[in-house]
């Protein structure tokens, strides 16, 4: 089927990037002349490496297209990404694009629509996947522009046998303050864990993912309708002081230098009584090689004023609208989010490693149910339940959960995140941190008010 070469006709300011001297582990080389041959930019961690394996194994066998990967550290994939598609250069003809840079990259015609290729094709069943998340790869003209690689929602860990030692029931929807009380018993019991750990560390993608969600469901906001900065209503500067306190409480030491990485590290090994993070950890935390698996139960996102306040979170595949091989990289990226690739890997890997969030089918299917069986039913929910155009109790001009859906959000939200970190790490108070910050997202959204 020839490839849609249809364009977004709406038009957003495009994204600046530094142009940087990557270093990559690469098999790619723009110079091939294979008209079969794609170039791919990917993430540096073991799915995306299984990915790798698996295509060289199947999926070049199959269909005769070699695929040169190029793997880079997150962020380095980000200012790769950002400069290769705003150039329209098309050395790179996929990438793996987020949640964030979808619906921004599509605005500015820099990605390839893949509506009609998902949604014409009766084995590759959009229909199989969440709306939730393909409802974040959509352009402002509906259409959509990435497919799903793996997905994931937000919910609580808890270790059930501190929590049954201390007496502690966590229900299956808990609130932020049956957490807070349950975290600070196990603090100032005689447990050697600590009562819970969350993002401290500085940055958009760190403390501002979980933390945004705190804000949604305390019934605050970023921005009003209008764009004008709600950092200094007093429902903010109460789930900030809620947060900071509760890691200076009952979090681990230095919770404000704790990112996710951290995080994971102390659930494995076991330090820690809870955890609020990514679905997606949970496969990490009962592997095989944890300390303590088998050992955690799953709640969902605790909650204040909403009724549910996960985030929603999706890495994709997105072919670059430049590209002379559209075809050819629809049909990897269509195979990479494929059921057949699913069930590649959990021959392969195993069923804990498919990536997961993206299809039903996985959810019934029982072999991944049994190798699941502690998380997948709260990590259905989780990623079914958030609303990205309404994640808290007001409407929002923008889309997401965790994230405002513009370029700027990167910049400003990461400023901020700053001042939060020096709130949890006891450096500044509440009320200057929402004093600076409110002045940071002024001048972040500007030109939206004014326009």
């Amino acid at each position: 089927m020839p490839f849609s070469r249809r364009k977004v006709t709406i038009g957003l300011a495009s994204i600046t990037a530094s142009v940087l001297a990557l270093t990559a582990c690469s098999s790619a080389d723009s110079s091939d002349g294979d008209k079969d041959s794609i170039n791919v930019l990917m993430i540096n961690s073991p799915q995306f490496e299984e990915l790798q394996t698996l295509t060289e194994k199947y999926f070049t066998p199959d269909t005769g297209i070699k695929v040169n990967f190029t793997s880079l550290p997150e962020n380095d994939l980000r200012d790769r990404v950002s400069q290769e598609f705003s150039a329209q250069a098309g050395e790179y003809d996929v990438a793996s694009i987020s949640a964030y840079d979808t619906p921004i990259f599509a605005a500015n015609n820099w990605l390839a629509s893949v509506e009609e290729q998902a949604t014409s094709s009766e084995e590759y069943n959009l229909d199989d996947m969440f709306d939730s998340i393909t409802s974040l790869l959509r352009g402002e003209d509906g259409e959509l522009y990435a497919v799903p690689f793996f997905a994931e929602g937000s919910f609580l860990f808890y270790r059930t046998d501190v929590m049954d030692e201390a007496g502690i029931e966590i229900p299956e929807r808990p609130t932020w303050d049956e957490v807070a009380e349950a975290a600070r018993t196990i603090q100032d019991g005689e447990f050697e864990e600590d009562g819970i750990c969350l993002r401290g560390l500085a940055g958009w993608g760190q403390n501002l993912a979980p933390f945004s969600t705190v804000v949604n469901t305390f019934g605050a906001r970023w921005v009003d309708e209008n764009w004008n900065p709600q950092l200094d209503s007093p429902e903010f500067e109460e789930a900030l002081e809620f947060y900071a306190d509760l890691l200076q409480d009952a979090g681990p030491q230095g919770s404000a230098q704790n990112g996710v990485l951290e995080c994971i590290n102390f659930a494995v090994e076991g330090s820690v009584a809870m955890m609020y993070d990514a679905t997606s950890i949970a496969a990490q935390v009962e592997a095989d090689d944890s300390p303590t698996q088998g050992d955690w139960g799953y709640a969902q996102a605790p909650v204040k004023e909403t009724d549910n306040s996960g985030w929603l979170w999706t890495w994709a595949w997105g072919i670059q609208e430049a590209s002379d091989a559209k075809d050819e990289s629809w049909e990897f990226a269509s195979w990479a989010t494929s059921e057949e690739y699913q069930e590649l890997v959990a021959e392969e890997f195993g069923w804990q490693k498919v990536p997961a969030g993206t299809r039903q089918s996985l959810y019934d299917n029982e072999d991944y149910q049994d190798a699941a069986e502690t998380f997948y039913e709260a990590e259905l929910t989780a990623i079914q339940e958030p609303d990205p155009d309404h994640p808290g109790l007001y409407d929002q001009p923008y889309k997401g959960v965790q994230y405002m859906g513009i370029p700027e959000f990167q910049d400003f939200g990461t400023r901020a995140s700053q001042e939060f970190s020096d709130v949890i790490a006891g450096n500044t108070s509440p009320e200057q941190a929402l004093q600076e910050s409110q002045k940071i997202v002024e001048e972040g959204t500007s030109r939206y008010r004014e326009e």
